[in-house]
């Protein structure tokens, strides 16, 4: 079963296929991006199979590409992926799909799909170490502003930086982003 995985950026696809023509050994159906799958039915993918499709019933998604959960799932299932990917865009997609592969990410009801508003509340950006996050922050922040040079000077930013990890999410990117990490506050 093919996974998003730290090296995958793209748009999400499935493999939809014919459950019954797969359980009688036969590869029938194809590669469709997630966002083209919902009206598909069991006569577009027997189209030019060969194989006849009156005693097929259901049509399954048995392969994905860059949809970051594991196993199979159902057409219904893969259109709501596409539209998730459609709402996020192909630039944030890498990170959404980072922030549901931590586990932490918060979920649309009882689906694995996440919450775009929520993802946009938590996402810190992508950046090239935890650290220059922490140190943007600090800045952006004027956490040190009116303390004396030598307080500055002799902060602890490794035991800060440390301590406030614990309030965030800290994923790798994926190597096509060329470094780093994607950030998330945790609420």
């Amino acid at each position: 079963m093919s996974t998003a995985t730290p090296t995958d950026t793209g748009a999400p696809r499935v493999w939809l296929g014919c459950l019954g023509c797969y359980n009688d050994g036969a590869l029938v159906g194809r590669w469709l991006d997630c966002t083209d799958v919902e009206d598909v039915t069991l006569a577009d993918l027997h189209e030019g199979s060969g194989r006849p499709y009156a005693a097929c019933e259901e049509v399954w998604v048995l392969d994905h590409e860059f949809v970051p959960v594991e196993g199979e799932f159902g057409p219904l299932e893969a259109a709501q992926w596409g539209r998730c990917y459609e709402e996020a865009g192909p630039e944030q997609w890498p990170a959404v799909c980072a922030w549901v592969r931590s586990g932490m990410h918060v979920t649309q009801g009882t689906s694995d799909l996440p919450s775009l508003p929520d993802f946009e509340e938590r996402y810190c950006g992508h950046w090239e170490s935890f650290r220059e996050y922490a140190e943007q922050l600090a800045d952006d922040t004027g956490m040190t502003t009116g303390w004396p040079e030598e307080a500055v000077r002799y902060f602890d930013w490794a035991s800060w930086t440390r301590d406030l990890a614990f309030d965030h999410t800290v994923v790798d990117a994926p190597a096509g982003e060329g470094y780093g990490v994607y950030v998330f506050r945790d609420l």
